[in-house]
């Protein structure tokens, strides 16, 4: 079974040790990856892909995260998130149904 979260890159920190940490949004909660030089932390992240995930901060990137049976993270998916804010305000400014009331 193939788990996955889906969410973006709301900060990064990165250490003078070469250490880099994410803070990753995803359903309402924020969770934090790292990436450690020293492998017998727990919870590494891949290099590549925590300097991938860091590339996003700060665009209109979205990621999805996917990980293997033993809950490591095999590679990521990104796409243009959608923004419902504005999709819904173009609504608003423009409706092709509307039709002018004659006078």
């Amino acid at each position: 079974m193939v788990d996955s979260i889906f969410g973006q890159v709301v900060a990064v920190r990165k250490f003078a040790n070469g250490d880099i940490e994410l803070d990753f949004y995803h359903d309402d909660i924020v969770t934090e990856y790292r990436y450690s030089s020293d492998p017998s932390r727990l919870g590494n992240f891949p290099k590549e892909l925590t300097e991938t995930l860091a590339s996003t901060l700060s665009t209109d990137i979205c990621i999805e995260i996917f990980f293997g049976d033993d809950g490591t993270p095999t590679h990521v998916e990104l796409e243009e998130c959608d923004d419902e804010e504005n999709n819904e305000e173009d609504d608003e400014e423009f409706d092709e149904d509307f039709v002018p009331e004659e006078s």
